[in-house]
């Protein structure tokens, strides 16, 4: 079983290269597992990774991509070349099924986006989707098992799902977490660190608590030590 620091993954959700640096320089030694979503990778771009893969980091890149397939397919290629661990893939069956064919036989694990985290069954309806969350996430579970992704990204809420439908054979990575007494925000479906791991979740992003804290690293000190308390069972 992954430690805690393991399971950490600090999602690097800042507008400049500089504040990304500041903050890998902060967490050193603590952190060592980074998400990059759409603004940094607009802002910092190919270089970025490179480097931060050179200084033996991991790299969860979380673009959600959705293209053709043929275009995803030669993306994830790419990427799975660059040495990076984790990347987000978000489409129909053909879609899923070239990120998969992309990746090959390298190390780079394809994750299936379920339902954003900001989003609940209103905002499905809004989109014209008449479906419940759950539903939907047990959907997409079930493609990325029989399509041969690795894990998903779905809420902690819905995790225990995800488990009942694919047992260990999906990782579960889950955004949206939020330390006790932190503000939620636009997210909906929230859980703390601690409840998230007791749902079963593998591992855990985690940005503005960390990122927007006047201390960053006491910030992810205190998230690791109630994701520890958890993996022991010594959290309530």
């Amino acid at each position: 079983m992954l430690e805690a620091e393991g399971r950490l993954i600090c999602a690097l959700d800042v507008e400049t290269e500089e504040e990304a640096w500041r903050l890998v320089d902060e967490l050193e030694g603590l952190v060592s597992f980074f998400k990059v979503g759409i603004i940094l990778n607009a802002a910092a771009g190919r270089q970025f990774l490179l480097e931060l893969l050179r200084r033996g980091k991991r790299i969860f890149l979380d673009l959600k991509y959705f293209d053709r397939p043929q275009t995803v397919k030669r993306a994830v290629a790419l990427a799975a070349g660059q040495g990076l661990s984790f990347l987000t893939v978000h489409g129909d069956r053909r879609i899923i099924e070239a990120a998969v064919a992309g990746r090959g036989e390298s190390s780079l694990k394809i994750l299936a986006v379920t339902v954003l985290t900001s989003m609940d069954t209103e905002d499905l309806s809004g989109m014209g989707i008449a479906s419940t969350v759950a539903d939907m996430v047990e959907s997409r579970a079930k493609a990325a098992l029989e399509l041969g992704c690795d894990g998903v990204v779905c809420s902690a809420r819905e995790t225990g799902l995800v488990r009942r439908v694919a047992g260990d054979r999906l990782l579960v990575v889950t955004p949206g977490i939020r330390p006790a007494q932190a503000e939620t925000q636009e997210q909906k479906r929230v859980l703390t660190p601690a409840e998230a791991l007791r749902q079963g979740s593998d591992y855990l992003v985690v940005g503005r608590p960390i990122y927007g804290a006047p201390d960053a690293r006491a910030a992810a000190e205190r998230i690791l030590e109630e994701m520890r308390q958890a993996l022991t069972g010594g959290a309530n």
